[in-house]
C-alpha cells in the first residue's frame, strides 16, 4: 500500500462532524474500512503529519469511549 491523500474520499463518503464556526480542528484520526480488489477487507488508519503515536493512541481511545457512551460528544444536547 502507498500513502494517499484522502480528503476527497472522505468527502465522497459524506463524512461530517459536529463543529461550531469558531472550532479549530488541530488533529485528526481517520479509520478506513477498505475493500481490496481480491474481495478481502482491510483496515487503514490515516493521521495528520504532526500526529505522534501517543496522540494517535489517545484519539483512538477517546473515540472508543465516546462510541460506548462513556462521555458526551461536543454538540450532544
Amino acid at each position: 500500500m502507498a500513502d494517499h491523500r484522502i480528503g476527497q474520499t472522505v468527502d465522497a463518503l459524506g463524512v461530517t462532524a459536529d463543529l461550531d464556526d469558531e472550532d479549530l480542528v488541530i488533529d485528526a484520526l481517520v479509520i478506513l474500512k477498505v475493500l481490496q480488489p481480491d474481495g478481502s477487507i482491510a483496515m487503514s488508519i490515516g493521521t495528520t503529519d504532526s500526529t505522534d503515536w501517543i496522540n494517535r493512541s489517545g484519539l483512538l481511545h477517546s473515540a472508543l469511549e465516546l462510541t460506548e457512551g462513556h462521555y458526551r460528544a461536543v454538540g450532544d444536547d
